[in-house]
């Protein structure tokens, strides 16, 4: 039982709650610890062997005893009484929009529906617009949210979600008078994987608008359409979703789509006890039915008594507190970024030579680079021997020479064997500005072992940033088996920075281990870990995180000036010598 089971059973508690028609209160309780456990860092398990479960916000003496239940037998006895009462199968109906608790016992206990594959065939064959009250337009919508749900599924990278809803954007402002357009839900969120593309805009004419949406050449499939909303499947598979509202209804209805459904839920019952309803048209007071329209999220929340929340921090937890007590940090921005950490050229298995990666970063605005090709033991990317490192470190110097208004660091990106050995000799490492250290081999170690790899390289003196630490690929390869505190905890222990990598298929550390690391006091790192000039933008992608993360400028190495940087590089080195 690891916390994604445990989050699971207690989703499916949430919707039995619901389905029997229980107080609210009760349902909120268990869906406020779903997030807190799907957010952990760490594992419940070694919560409750150091006693710590409740501190985790959502967790009091209920739950506390139903997750040690789970912990220690793999059951859950109230679970079990709770999916008796109902018949099989009904929880997988409550996951189709569109399928209340009502509608879902009906479809089960009068068409014996207990799965979405069988919904499907009784809709298809007019079973379901048979039953009582529900009739054909209402099957049509389930059936339409059932293929939507499939689509939705099929979750992306955000480093593919959202160049296409750039693309999108893009195509439909040269077409048509929309405005304020901007994406909505898990991508404006920065959510590290996408379902859909939910797009939010205004105009004047919302139907001129849709007409222009349905007809992009990049449209496969219009799934439905109607004045003021429509979807599509892209050319890559993928559902997009636009909403045109008036200009003065815009700051209500990007709110609401934003979400997350939690917190949505959380701002909903203040509001409720500010005596105010909570719609994507605007906030109503109750008393007199009166309703406000926002222009601005920032006014919708100034209504509610709150500072203006980040989207990246909207997942349901402490965000309204902080916002309550105006305490919302300012979050690490783009321009806050004074220089990659982690980029390779064609001395390894990189596009573009060191003075052309160099040349690129200061049209970004950068102060400097580190170049840390590859070490000799990764092959493949024809990494650098001690010869070949050293004639780089020289031309490296010729280059600072002549280059204006960007400064180069050298460096490496030096492997971490299976036997946790370094790749390169200290004499070599000592000799660089930056050394990074990474596992790219023997990824199937058990966690032990695992752990103490990178703990080995952290007591190095000279090894400055852990790369990439869980290895993971998004989609591709599931991260390796670590134990993350006591890697925190080392990292913050010996001043080694974790690096945030900028690939869109990595954005390894994930939000919530920033969370953690920045908790700790541990230094971060953004690395693009770039192998061609255009790599160089994709530290937006690590933004985006580092936000989720609650990073602030101040956490990051790469928010230094060049020469703090550097005698910062120095001071840690000295410190762990």
């Amino acid at each position: 039982m690891n916390n994604s089971h445990i989050a699971r059973v207690f989703q499916d508690i949430a919707d039995l709650l619901e389905l029997k028609g229980e107080t609210p209160f009760k349902i909120r309780a268990y869906q406020k610890a779903i997030r807190s456990i799907e957010q952990l860092p760490v594992g419940l398990d070694q919560l409750r062997q150091e006693g710590k479960l409740r501190d985790v916000p959502g967790v009091g003496e209920a739950i506390e005893k139903k997750i040690v239940e789970l912990l220690t037998t793999g059951r859950l006895k109230y679970y079990e009484e709770l999916r008796s009462e109902f018949p099989p199968g009904v929880i997988s109906l409550l996951q189709v929009p569109g399928i209340g608790p009502k509608t879902a016992m009906r479809l089960s206990t009068e068409l014996g529906i207990r799965s979405l594959e069988e919904l499907e065939g009784a809709i298809i064959d007019g079973r379901v617009e048979g039953l009582y009250r529900l009739g054909e337009k209402t099957a049509e919508n389930i059936l339409h949210h059932l293929r939507s749900m499939r689509t939705k599924e099929q979750r992306i990278p955000i480093g593919t979600a959202l160049p296409l809803a750039e693309e999108i954007m893009a195509s439909l402002r040269q077409t048509s008078p929309i405005r304020n357009l901007t994406p909505a839900g898990s991508l404006r969120r920065f959510r590290e994987t996408i379902g859909d593309i939910d797009l939010m805009g205004t105009a004047d004419d919302g139907e001129a608008v849709i007409e222009s949406f349905t007809r992009l050449p990049l449209v496969k499939e219009v799934l439905a359409r109607g004045g003021t909303k429509a979807s599509v499947v892209t050319h890559r598979g993928l559902q997009a979703d636009l909403r045109v509202v008036e200009h003065d209804d815009f700051g209500s209805l990007l709110q609401y789509f934003t979400g997350s459904k939690q917190h949505n839920i959380a701002l909903r019952e203040r509001g409720q006890r500010q005596g105010l309803k909570l719609s994507e048209y605007g906030i109503t007071t109750l008393d007199d039915g009166r309703l406000e329209r926002f222009s601005t999220e920032e006014g919708f929340y100034g209504r509610l008594g709150l500072e203006f929340i980040p989207p990246e921090l909207r997942e349901g937890q402490h965000e309204i507190e902080r916002a309550e007590e105006h305490s919302i940090p300012r979050l690490l921005e783009p321009a806050d970024v004074k220089g990659d950490l982690h980029l390779h050229s064609d001395w390894s298995d990189g596009r573009d030579s060191i003075e052309a990666m160099a040349v690129a970063a200061r049209g970004l605005g950068y102060e400097y680079i580190a170049v840390t090709d590859h070490s000799r033991g990764l092959g493949i990317a024809h990494g650098l021997n001690e010869e070949r490192l050293r004639a780089q470190t020289s031309e490296i110097r010729k280059l600072n020479e002549n280059l204006h208004g960007i400064r180069v660091l050298s460096g490496t990106e030096v492997d971490i064997r299976a036997d946790g050995s370094l790749d390169l000799p200290d004499e070599i490492l000592a000799n660089l500005d930056v050394v990074i250290a990474a596992v790219h081999s023997a990824l199937s170690q058990d966690e032990d072992r695992m752990t103490r790899r990178l703990l080995g390289a952290m007591e190095n003196p000279h090894v400055d940033i852990i790369a990439h630490p869980t290895g993971r690929l998004l989609g591709q390869r599931e991260p390796v088996a670590l134990g993350m505190e006591a890697i925190f905890r080392a990292a913050a222990r010996t001043g080694t920075a974790l690096e945030i990598n900028c690939m869109p298929d990595r954005l390894d550390l994930r939000d919530i281990h920033i969370f953690r690391a920045r908790e700790l006091g541990v230094r971060l790192a953004l690395g693009t870990d770039a192998h061609g000039t255009e790599h160089l933008s994709n530290v937006r992608f690590a933004v985006g995180m580092a936000r989720r993360g609650w990073g602030e400028a101040r956490h990051f190495l790469n928010t230094m000036p060049v020469e703090e940087l550097l005698a910062w590089l120095r001071g840690r080195g000295e410190a762990k010598a």
